[in-house]
């Protein structure tokens, strides 16, 4: 039994020694990078054929509503009240789902992501990937009129999130993780790397820096190229003409004028979403919310009825209006139309993406200029298709705020590129007025209205990049922690009486010197009365001691003192926030193999009126923190100890072994 376990420790101990790579080396985040991008690119192939498997099982088409109102061929019988009924069908299905096993995958799971990346530190439960996609495919292929991508950015994100928790990451590189799998999910499945890049930094991360955007670029890169041999290589939106460009200078002028409404597009689109959203949550009340997207699904099953072409995601709607198969009041229609589907898709408990239906709103809208604008000025405007991709462009810039990602979006996914120069124009114009006229966008909005507010820089937030290794007090010499969960073993060493009884005892919870101080406040609170070890990045050595008042020096230390004053009263607000019940995000972390004990200082103990440093400990104690008059210290060697004293030891633990008793 020995020799099996005594070969059972190197492999744990390359085991550990892997997981501190990954955990701590820029070459780890580069490899889950890589693992990351495999698995959202199968991950947006495996979602693109269960929508498919689910339209088809409900309509017997691969894609439904561009032919109008026709049945679904497995149930003719109900004619057009199909239209009808498989809303109601799909949310009895996907209700409960959702309220069952993930409510957070109700929406458009952008939001979602991004308040898991802001403010905390990237984790996703891994179950959200799943059931998102399952909501999703059934929220779409029974008529819900809502895209894919946000579906992808979460199931890839939370794929991502998993991964990284799994390796314990640090929150700074999980938070790049995640931005990883949101890049990966929406490269492969708009055949679109570079958009999925901007996606990820943009929009998910929301800041530009050379450490996040190798990794993002890697599983991007990767996602696209394991996506494109099965799904193909073509560009996403092949329905475009080839070399649609401008004839005359002048006709900036045109796409100037475009952006303008484009952008109110955007903006009334937002604005619909989350009124009827409101409307919604007042008239349902506190019913059950897993029976709500069946009752709602009544209301969607009419608007569907009335116009059949807001069914699913509709790219094939989107073909036919740039090749001129619509008249121009239908066009408009569909404007309004997909504006108030895609509101109460989602406004009823549904799950998908605003993505697409901003591409959709676009093509119409522009489309109708384009038809206006030929009417008036004839062939020298250019095709309305030209006019159609821009607004596509100007539109989603307006709503979500994120001109790169548009920019990007409309160039790869119409793969012409003479269309860069009015894009451009039109997503400035449109950033700006958007950013003019309104606060939040429509990713932004639902988080400002949980009271988070990811615009505003706050100390909180820029405490997430503050590492661990800045806070705690290093030990006097690093303690080794073996792979199979033992301290190192210490040699031959005279064992030596404690100054007094051991009070309490307990497991510590461990932290690494690579976690962020948001998180390891977190900790404290949870589990850290008297501080918590700070293990290496790669957990193999005990490196410190962190308490909340080393924290709170630090903080000030990154902040200055001029804010110290404002930032504590702000921290004190999120604090609070964290004493409520938590979940795996804090899971204990308990460092085996050693244990904390409290050992009191008594009148007559020769530690009274003694320093510190000049105390004899036995081996294997290490002084980690002092309560001296009710205060906790660090364990400063210049500390006098007084009666009444606490102090607190971080000792070698090995089953069977007791500390030394005080002598008597």
């Amino acid at each position: 039994m020995a020799q099996a376990m005594a070969a059972r420790i190197p492999q744990r101990s390359r085991r550990q020694a892997a997981l501190g790579y990954l955990r701590s080396s820029q070459g780890g985040l580069f490899v889950l990078a890589v693992l990351v991008g495999v698995g959202s690119g199968l991950g947006a192939v495996a979602f693109r054929y269960l929508i498919s498997t689910f339209t088809w099982l409900a309509t017997g088409y691969s894609q439904f509503g561009q032919q109008g109102r026709v049945s679904s061929a497995h149930l003719s019988w109900l004619g057009a009240g199909f239209f009808v009924v498989i809303p109601v069908v799909g949310g009895l299905l996907y209700g409960p789902l959702i309220y069952r096993w993930a409510r957070e995958a109700r929406g458009h799971g952008v939001p979602e992501v991004m308040i898991a990346v802001a403010d905390n530190g990237g984790r996703i439960r891994p179950q959200v990937s799943i059931v998102k996609a399952l909501a999703s495919a059934l929220c779409i292929a029974t008529g819900g009129s809502v895209g894919r991508e946000g579906p992808i950015v979460q199931i890839g994100s939370a794929m991502a999130s998993s991964l990284g928790q799994r390796v314990r990451m640090p929150e700074d590189r999980l938070r790049i993780l995640v931005a990883c799998g949101a890049a990966g999910g929406i490269s492969a499945t708009f055949n679109a790397p570079i958009t999925g890049v901007f996606f990820g930094v943009e929009i998910i991360l929301r800041a530009f820096s050379v450490e996040a955007m190798f990794p993002v670029m890697l599983s991007a890169m990767l996602a696209d190229a394991v996506a494109t041999p099965i799904l193909g290589s073509g560009r996403f939106l092949s329905g475009f003409p080839a070399g649609i460009s401008l004839h005359h200078p002048a006709n900036y002028l045109l796409i100037a004028v475009l952006a303008v409404i484009a952008a109110f597009v955007g903006l009334g689109f937002k604005t619909v979403l989350y009124k009827i959203e409101d409307l919604g949550d007042t008239l349902w009340g506190k019913r059950p919310e897993w029976a709500r997207p069946a009752v709602g699904g009544v209301l969607l099953g009419l608007i569907l009825l009335a116009v059949p072409q807001l069914y699913g995601v509709g790219y094939p709607v989107m073909y036919k209006a740039i090749a001129g198969g619509y008249a121009l009041w239908f066009l408009i229609l569909l404007v309004a139309g997909k504006m108030i589907a895609t509101s109460v898709s989602l406004g009823i408990g549904g799950s998908g993406g605003v993505f697409a239906p901003s591409l959709f709103l676009g093509v119409m809208s522009g489309t109708a200029y384009g038809v206006v604008v030929d009417h008036l000025f004839g062939a020298v405007a250019g095709p309305p298709a030209l006019y159609a991709a821009v607004a596509m462009g100007a539109v989603f810039t307006s709503a979500a705020r994120a001109p790169l990602t548009s920019l990007a979006s409309v160039i790869e996914m119409t793969g012409d590129f003479t269309l860069t120069l009015p894009v451009m124009l039109a997503v400035a114009i449109a950033t700006t007025i958007s950013r003019g006229v309104s606060y939040g966008t429509i990713y932004t909005t639902k988080l400002l209205r949980r009271g988070t507010d990811l615009d505003k820089s706050t100390p909180w937030r820029a405490l997430q990049d503050v590492k661990l290794a800045d806070a705690m007090r290093p030990l006097p010499e690093p303690l080794a922690v073996e792979a199979n969960g033992q301290p190192a073993a210490p040699g031959d060493e005279v064992a030596t009486a404690l100054p007094g009884p051991v009070t309490h005892e307990r497991t510590p919870q461990a932290l690494y010197a690579t976690d962020s101080l948001s998180r390891a406040l977190r900790q404290l609170i949870l589990y850290g009365r008297d501080g918590l070890p700070v293990l290496s990045g790669d957990g193999a050595r005990v490196e410190g001691w962190v308490t909340n008042a080393s924290a709170m020096h630090a903080i000030a230390r990154d902040l200055g003192a001029a804010t110290a004053a404002s930032t504590r009263a702000e921290l004190e607000a999120d604090l609070a926030a964290a004493r409520q019940p938590t979940d795996a995000a804090d899971a204990p972390n308990p460092l085996t193999g050693y244990r904390v004990i409290e050992v009191l200082v008594e009148d007559h103990s020769p530690a009274a009126g003694r320093a510190l440093g000049a105390m004899a400990w036995p081996a294997g104690h290490i002084p980690v923190s002092v309560l001296h008059h009710r205060v906790l210290h660090a364990a400063d060697p210049r500390l006098e100890l007084a009666p009444g004293d606490r102090i607190n030891l971080l000792v070698r633990h090995v089953d069977g072994d007791r500390s030394p008793a005080h002598d008597a």
